[in-house]
């Protein structure tokens, strides 16, 4: 019930609202509110004045530009003598009559040599009491296929990373050593492995 009450009363008070509403706004906009510069307004002509022009004398003035005249083509060569030699040039091919002697210092023969080095891991439970360098001195074999056997300390600064340093060795892989074009084990490799703590 209170709703129909409001919309009663409601509905003609926005209608007399909206009224004079739009009354006020005729009134601002029919009002003679106009600025001095909109009065004093500049007259601009948009209409061109077109002038007429004498073709005829235009015609008589026109003079063609003279052109440069090309220059001559280069002479013709008709005399045969002219021409150079297409059969080219001849030589004999040198004979070398040499004794090479390659010396005794040339061996086909090589030693193992390394190929792959994984450098070792520092153990955790050695860290309290190592020094900031350490070398373990190890000996091994090289197999005909390149591969590292019989691993063995030979000296070390801390006996805690041995084990640490054989493992790493025995990851490694070698070119085997060739004797008369065939691989053979190479045994007794030392190396020395440093260990270095990082700071």
């Amino acid at each position: 019930m209170g709703a129909i009450i409001r919309l009663l009363i409601g509905l003609p008070g926005a209608a007399v609202v909206t009224l004079f509403l739009f009354l006020f706004m005729k009134a601002m906009i029919t009002g003679d509110t106009r600025l001095e510069e909109e009065k004093a307004a500049v007259k601009i002509d948009i209409t061109a004045q077109l002038q007429d022009t004498n073709l005829s004398n235009l015609n008589q003035d026109f003079k063609r530009p003279t052109l440069d005249t090309p220059p001559p083509p280069p002479p013709a060569v008709t005399d045969p003598s002219n021409r150079p030699a297409l059969n080219g040039v001849q030589a004999a091919v040198p004979q070398i009559n040499a004794n090479l002697n390659i010396g005794t210092g040339f061996n086909p023969d090589r030693d193992a040599q390394p190929l792959v080095r994984i450098p070792p891991q520092y153990p955790e439970r050695c860290m309290g009491r190592a020094q900031a360098s350490e070398t373990v001195f190890v000996e091994f074999d090289v197999t005909p296929d390149g591969t590292v056997t019989n691993v063995r300390v030979i000296d070390s600064t801390n006996s805690c990373l041995n084990s640490a340093a054989v493992r790493s060795v025995e990851r490694w892989k070698y070119q085997p050593k060739i004797v008369d074009n065939e691989a053979q084990s190479r045994r007794g490799v030392q190396t020395a492995i440093t260990f270095q703590l990082a700071e």
